[in-house]
């Protein structure tokens, strides 16, 4: 929009280069940019990185209102370039408010926008007509709004479309979709939790015992509730998922927040769960619940990222991560957890699957046959011993106590 920017104070301000994980038809890395100022993002520009490092693609540039007109988005934008300094950069299509920015904006390398450059130096990383037409939009915007937009440098085909389409689309080499596989190897996943104050205080009392820290997050988490999240290549990766949380949420807590990730491995290889593979990470997409077995625990407080606590079970502790919804669980699943996630029988003193007096079963029908035939015999013996006497046919009536002395006189 038109109007001079007022410039972004430093103070406060902090960037942050990072994943960002979200299924798209490009089959590069997602990455992402954060400026945070204070515990808020005031704005973030997602991308994707060719396998090579050697070409970006922006996807979104987004600043929160409450930032805006303020240099920020100029700021995140300088950032993507110096974070790839020898890459091209594919700016693609902009949005009306795009528009107005990129008019004010100074790109500190023209050289290396695919749009100011002929098709025939980067047409192996981006489809030549897919640019021509971002061009085009781009430039119809800028015309609608009467801007500039340094027209200057746009490099200007000098032939038809048609032409350039013959030329140089079959000099673009597409790139195989590849992601991480998950059988075989550990896996990291992050979450958040708000833990009960005395909880709290004790899992991150680094006096104590890790291991049995350890095993009071996990049976607090529940052995059936491991989380569905994105479970990553490296542990880091998984603390800045959840960071993520930390920093995306919609309002800030009233207590510090633990950072938990789990490290663990599937079971078995012969039959892995259905997954969404992303560059360095996995998406578990079935709804039922996967049998896992917990190796590690790592966690830190949200207002301590760099005090980590770490305890390894050995041998893995069996667990679950847990279904999309309670019907989904697998009947493995609910003879092991309630419908919560934890341990039906926590000490591990499940029912036997039989009785336990079934190896006693001819012991037992001896001594039953025993007391049925001594049954029987006192039943055919006449009366039983102690009995009272008998009654008589015709018993005699039995007549009431004389009455007290002086009781009765003087009635007739």
């Amino acid at each position: 929009m038109p109007g001079n920017e007022v410039a972004l104070p430093e103070e406060g301000l902090s960037l942050w280069l990072t994943d960002w994980k979200i299924p798209t038809d490009i089959p590069w890395q997602g990455r992402r940019v954060v400026a945070l100022v204070g515990q808020l993002v005031a704005g973030h520009v997602d991308f994707h990185v060719h396998p090579d490092g050697q070409a970006v693609k922006v996807w979104m540039l987004d600043v929160q209102p409450g930032f805006q007109r303020r240099g920020l988005a100029s700021l995140l934008m300088d950032t993507l370039y110096a974070a790839y300094p020898t890459a091209w950069i594919n700016h693609g299509a902009r949005t009306w408010e795009g528009t107005w920015w990129w008019n004010n904006y100074r790109d500190p390398a023209p050289q290396r926008n695919v749009h100011n450059r002929p098709p025939a130096e980067w047409a192996v990383y981006f489809d030549a007509i897919e640019v021509a037409a971002e061009k085009a939009q781009n430039a119809h915007l800028s015309a609608f709004y009467g801007l500039e937009s340094h027209r200057q440098d746009v490099y200007r085909y000098g032939e038809r479309l048609e032409q350039e389409a013959d030329e140089y689309v079959r000099l673009y080499q597409p790139v195989e979709p590849a992601g991480l596989n998950p059988v075989g190897r550990q896996l990291h996943g992050g979450t958040r939790l708000y833990l009960p104050p005395a909880l709290h205080a004790y899992v991150h009392d680094r006096t104590l015992d890790a291991s049995l820290r350890a095993g009071a997050l996990l049976d607090h988490v529940g052995h059936g509730n491991i989380p569905r999240t994105y479970w990553n290549s490296s542990q880091q990766a998984a603390f800045e998922d959840a960071y993520h949380e930390e920093v995306f949420q919609d309002a800030v807590p009233a207590q510090p927040a633990t950072h938990l990730v789990f490290t663990l491995r599937l079971p078995s290889a012969d039959h892995p769960p259905a997954f969404h593979a992303l560059p360095a990470s996995v998406d578990f997409v079935a709804g039922a619940d996967i049998a896992v077995d917990v190796a590690a625990l790592a966690w830190r407080s949200a207002g301590q990222p760099t005090m980590t606590h770490s305890a390894v079970f050995t041998p893995p502790v069996p667990a679950a991560i847990a279904p999309s919804w309670p019907q989904a669980a697998s009947s493995a699943y609910r003879a092991r957890y309630d419908e919560a996630g934890f341990l039906l029988y926590p000490n591990g003193e499940e029912p036997a699957s039989e009785p336990a007096y079934a190896d006693r079963a001819e012991e037992i029908r001896a001594v039953a046959d025993r007391l049925m035939a001594a049954l029987a015999e006192r039943s055919g013996s006449g009366k039983p011993p102690g009995a009272a006497p008998p009654l008589p046919r015709h018993p005699q009536q039995i007549s009431p106590p004389p009455p007290a002395p002086g009781e009765g006189q003087g009635m007739r």
